[in-house]
């Protein structure tokens, strides 16, 4: 996980260096499918602290309009069509996307390659349910409430916002990436309701400090 970790962030320091905070994205998922990198959140199966909330919270997915933000290797997404979700889910690197419909031929998803600093316009308010893990904490902090601003509008009237990433405090310091997130950060978007926020430790080895929250847009 180290090494893998490590080649991301040297990916990312380069693409940011040159002024394109995204690139690297591509450039990571190019290099794992010729196997000379391993893509470090790809774990090949449905995001644990998704499956636990949708367990918890009893949410129904049937019939709902779904939308999976950095779909990366497309379980998170798969997971969601399994529950009866109509999924939509996107990547900015395109070597993700024509990965996930390799992977998952046949599937009811619709793979999509987007860039989510710059929204569809067909995807406005449209979905009742917007899934984000680990997307914000790979971006530098000045374009995450531009991002959090563009899932926001995404959401049609009652829809759920449900984001996943790392947590720190305010007074923390931002580390390496994957950066943390502060609480602070999260819950600014004024044009969301605040449902739930969990902060907690998760079961890796050693347990990585998680916040997850929960958001509806108004009717």
């Amino acid at each position: 996980m180290s090494d893998s970790r490590g080649r991301a962030r040297e990916l990312c320091a380069t693409y940011a260096a040159a002024g394109d905070a995204l690139g690297w994205f591509e450039a990571l998922y190019r290099e794992a499918s010729a196997g000379d990198a391993v893509v470090p959140w790809a774990d090949l199966e449905p995001n644990p602290h998704l499956c636990e909330w949708q367990r918890r919270a009893a949410y129904d997915f049937q019939g709902k309009r779904c939308l999976t933000v950095g779909c990366g290797l497309g379980d998170d997404a798969e997971y969601l069509a399994a529950a009866g979700g109509d999924v939509v889910a996107f990547d900015v690197a395109g070597t993700a996307i024509e990965w996930c419909r390799m992977r998952f031929s046949g599937s009811p998803v619709e793979y999509v390659e987007a860039d989510v600093l710059v929204p569809r316009l067909e995807w406005d308010r449209r979905f009742d349910f917007v899934f984000e893990a680990y997307t914000l904490q790979v971006l530098p902090v000045e374009l995450r409430q531009r991002v959090l601003a563009h899932l926001a509008g995404m959401l049609a009237p009652d829809g759920t916002l449900l984001v996943v990433s790392r947590g720190r405090d305010v007074s923390e310091p931002l580390g390496s990436m994957p950066w943390p997130l502060t609480r602070e950060e999260l819950v600014k978007e004024s044009t969301l309701e605040l449902v739930t926020f969990e902060d907690y430790f998760d079961a890796e080895r050693p347990p990585v400090r998680r916040f997850r929250a929960v958001f509806q847009r108004a009717a």
